[in-house]
């Protein structure tokens, strides 16, 4: 019988990299993600806002860092869509990346990506979702509509500016779906509410979560990285 795959996936948005001091510190954001030790990363607002939409973590130092960020740049000098990137580290397959638009009034997207460790495919989606609940409803709606017809395992993670713990938007999610609980992760010096979630399909199996607190994150972005161990069993 094959060993179950077992993965870590985290969630972080990274502020622009800009810290609570208000330097752009991208090496700082490369050691919380050294910290998270994780196999895939969703990261929000990782490229500029305006005019080239340039990355902050620019791909020379991801790929010295053994990421690689799964290729959607919709613009040359980014590596993301509306500041949605994935990274994946090497031993995981990138089989296929494509965007998902959300309604929205303002610069809003999702990304997905199909990815592959040892012959075994998932998917998985990196969202920043509106500050308005009636479009985060919507576009939790959307993202679960696209991955209606996937029959494989999917995580979903991001930031999705709820602050309600169950209610609001993430009653999108039907009873396919486990929402988890990792902890409170915004803002990051004093943590008050859990806007950043990861939700996984009923194919795998939660073995921890929780949000990571160290003294470089608290310091590195006004959110703190979200964390979860999963596993699919055999």
């Amino acid at each position: 019988m094959a060993d179950p795959v077992e993965l870590t996936f985290a969630s972080y948005n990274i502020h622009k990299a800009v810290g609570r001091d208000g330097r752009r510190d991208p090496d700082r954001i490369m050691a919380v993600l050294g910290e998270l030790d994780a196999d895939v990363v969703a990261l929000q607002e990782a490229d500029m806002r305006f005019g080239s939409r340039t990355a902050v973590l620019p791909r020379a130092l991801l790929a010295e860092h053994h990421w690689q960020a799964a290729p959607l740049a919709m613009r040359p000098a980014g590596i993301g869509w509306h500041g949605n990137t994935i990274l994946v580290r090497s031993g995981l397959d990138i089989i296929d990346v494509a965007p998902i638009a959300l309604p929205a009034l303002e610069p809003r997207g999702a990304v997905r990506a199909t990815l592959s460790k040892d012959g075994v495919r998932f998917s998985v989606v990196g969202m920043h979702l509106d500050l308005s609940g009636l479009l985060r409803r919507r576009q939790v709606q959307t993202v679960c509509s696209v991955l209606r017809d996937a029959d494989h395992a999917s995580v979903l993670m991001g930031d999705f500016n709820e602050w309600s713990v169950r209610g609001g938007a993430l009653t999108g999610f039907h009873a396919d779906w486990r929402q988890l609980l990792p902890g409170r992760s915004f803002p990051s010096r004093r943590p008050i509410a859990q806007l950043d979630r990861i939700v996984h399909s009923r194919h795998w199996h939660a073995i921890a979560c929780s949000v990571h607190h160290s003294p470089l994150s608290s310091m590195a972005s006004d959110h703190l990285p979200v964390i979860a161990r999963l596993a699919l069993p055999a």
